[in-house]
């Protein structure tokens, strides 16, 4: 149970991310073949294996466990958003929140 769980969710997060099982293992200093035996249910990582592979996710542990982070490719829209937004003065950081806002209840209308 626990295992298809672990698999699955690293296969998603990899993918969204766009490397290989083995680009990701040689990135967090592990044998070559280290994320494709997870991902194959044959071995299961260890606390600090874990911690390390959240960690090139750029997400928490309760982050992987719930599946609440948002995909990397949204991560870099955001910082993207961020950058930009640091640039604006008050006048038009208003205006974004208000058309972000704006936008939001408009999603949350049945």
């Amino acid at each position: 149970m626990y295992e298809d769980f672990v698999a699955n969710r690293i296969i998603q997060l990899r993918q969204e991310k766009k490397v290989s099982a083995r680009e990701m293992s040689i990135a967090i200093g592990q044998n070559v073949n280290y994320i494709n035996r997870i991902e194959n249910k044959r071995n299961l990582p260890s606390l600090q294996g874990l911690f390390y592979i959240c960690e090139y996710f750029n997400i928490t542990p309760q982050e992987f466990f719930e599946g609440t982070k948002a995909s990397p490719a949204s991560l870099n829209q955001m910082d993207e958003a961020i950058h930009i937004l640091s640039t604006l003065d008050e006048n038009q950081l208003s205006l974004v929140v208000s058309v972000a806002k704006a936008i939001q209840n408009k999603n949350n209308q049945p």
